[in-house]
């Protein structure tokens, strides 16, 4: 495999990451944002979804984001009938967002990340080797 298809690929596996880690901070940073009355919905979750696609001038399959949606499960609520928010009944939904998997999504998207600049880091080392031998 020509170097640069690997330096391409690495490149791209970074971006996914790199949008993947975005996604997370945004879940992260909106876990306690509930709707300002009883009709507003809190935060939804978002995901991300990968797709593989080819890639014609290199000739090798790359990965790309192929959709960032919202997580439809169950909101948690909550009874708290002084909120703002809260129902006839004084429960207030919540965001569907749970920490600790955001964390683990996180700590994945780490390593996906850092082993994609590993790849690139090694490639460009043998690119440095191979100039300094055609000197």
């Amino acid at each position: 495999m020509d170097i640069t298809k690997a330096l391409d690929i690495s490149a791209r596996g970074m971006d996914v990451q790199t949008t993947r880690l975005r996604v997370i901070a945004e879940n992260l940073a909106n876990q306690d944002t509930t709707g300002s009355d009883p009709r507003t919905q809190p935060y939804r979750r978002k995901t991300i979804t990968f797709a593989s696609e080819v890639d014609r001038a290199l000739g090798v399959p790359l990965v790309k984001v192929k959709k960032i949606g919202v997580d439809n499960s169950d909101l948690p609520r909550r009874y708290d009938p002084s909120h703002p928010a809260a129902d006839a009944q004084g429960y207030v939904s919540l965001p569907n967002v749970n920490p600790f998997v955001e964390m683990m999504d996180m700590r994945s998207a780490q390593r996906s990340y850092n082993a994609n600049l590993s790849v690139m880091q090694v490639a460009r080392g043998m690119l440095s080797r191979a100039i300094e031998l055609l000197k």
